[in-house]
């Protein structure tokens, strides 16, 4: 559908869409920062009858969090308001909510938007992943760390606690003074909050609620980036074969979720549109998929459908598809019976 397709017939379609609502950008983020702050009055006053009941309102604050950072997200896009500087304020005070620093953060992610689904150009903003001839030629220990990598445990709640509370932290090499600053401004504030935090809340209740909302945050966070490109009919192609296009709409998934988690996660299921064309705003996405054919094409991933994303592993060049540990035992079985006879 979309190999080889020429730029001008979705740039043009796409453009339609790009335009920025200064009105629906700050009802979106009103409608999320207010009850994000409300529920941390509430878990506060929660905390003096016990300690029990702030979880659930931690991990409804955390779903507010992922909407925030969907928000921020947009402004690393330069997507959400048409000032710049209003996208880099708002960046910013987001990032900050998220503890994620916001310049370095938006240089990382263009380098996922400009190699995702690139097997020549991984290990960028995205999730490891190996094909099935590099696994089955990779030593023993190479082979453990990618399994463990791949465990539900360690993807959905080490690494998004890692990614938020020590990667987050540290500048990667390459990082220019700009998103070396930011890396420290972000830095600051979270020092900051930690202490303010700590003496309000007292330590140990603040780490407990603060560490529920950003693990809420971070899995759902994690699992929605690992649903959009970790699916079996994904696009993966080397060198010269890749294709901008084909990699949005082929590599990046329509997950259609129920309105509620829709709404939570800011319409970022729209991602084969959002890849396509990152100046779309998330408030334009659905009816930039509802008004266009070129988009309706494309299969959705339901949210029951999605859990067996968790069995694909490794991309076969071969088949073209994702596949799971049964097919590489096939495939080394099959090699093995060769070699004997």
């Amino acid at each position: 559908m979309s190999k080889g397709m020429d730029k001008a017939a979705w740039s043009t379609i796409v453009a339609r869409y790009q335009h920025c609502s200064t009105k629906r950008a700050l009802w979106q983020l009103a409608t999320t920062l207010i009850p994000y702050f409300l529920l941390w009055y509430v878990i506060y006053h929660a905390k003096e009858v016990s300690l029990w009941l702030t979880i659930p309102l931690a991990v409804l604050a955390g779903a507010f969090l992922m909407r925030l950072f969907v928000i921020f997200h947009d402004c690393g896009h330069g997507s959400y308001f048409s000032s710049r500087r209003a996208n880099d304020i708002i960046g910013f005070i987001t990032g900050a909510l998220t503890f994620t620093p916001y310049e370095h953060w938006r240089w990382q992610h263009a380098i996922h938007h400009g190699t995702a689904g690139h097997l020549d150009k991984r290990g960028t903003g995205d999730i490891w992943t190996m094909t099935v001839q590099e696994y089955l030629e990779a030593s023993r220990w190479r082979r453990f760390a990618y399994g463990l990598s791949r465990n539900p445990l360690v993807l959905f709640v080490l690494a998004p606690l890692y990614l938020v509370l020590i990667n987050h932290r540290c500048t990667s090499p390459g990082a220019g003074p700009r998103q070396r600053r930011s890396v420290w401004w972000t830095n600051l504030v979270f020092v900051g909050a930690v202490v303010s935090m700590s003496w309000i809340f007292g330590f140990g209740p603040y780490l407990l609620i603060q560490s529920t909302v950003l693990l809420v945050a971070g899995a759902a966070g994690v699992w929605l980036f690992y649903v959009q490109h970790q699916f079996e009919d994904a696009y993966w192609e080397r060198g010269d074969g890749w294709d901008y296009t084909a990699a949005a709409l082929r590599g990046s998934s329509f997950y259609k979720l129920p309105r509620v988690l829709q709404w939570f996660s800011a319409n970022i299921g729209f991602h084969h549109i959002h890849h396509l064309s990152p100046r779309i705003p998330n408030y334009n996405l659905q009816k930039c998929h509802d008004s266009e054919l070129l988009f309706q094409q494309v299969k959705p991933i339901t949210l029951w459908a999605s859990l067996s994303c968790l069995t694909f592993h490794f991309w076969d060049e071969q088949s073209r598809k994702l596949v799971g540990y049964a097919h590489v035992r096939r495939i080394r079985r099959e090699r093995q019976r060769r070699a004997d006879t």
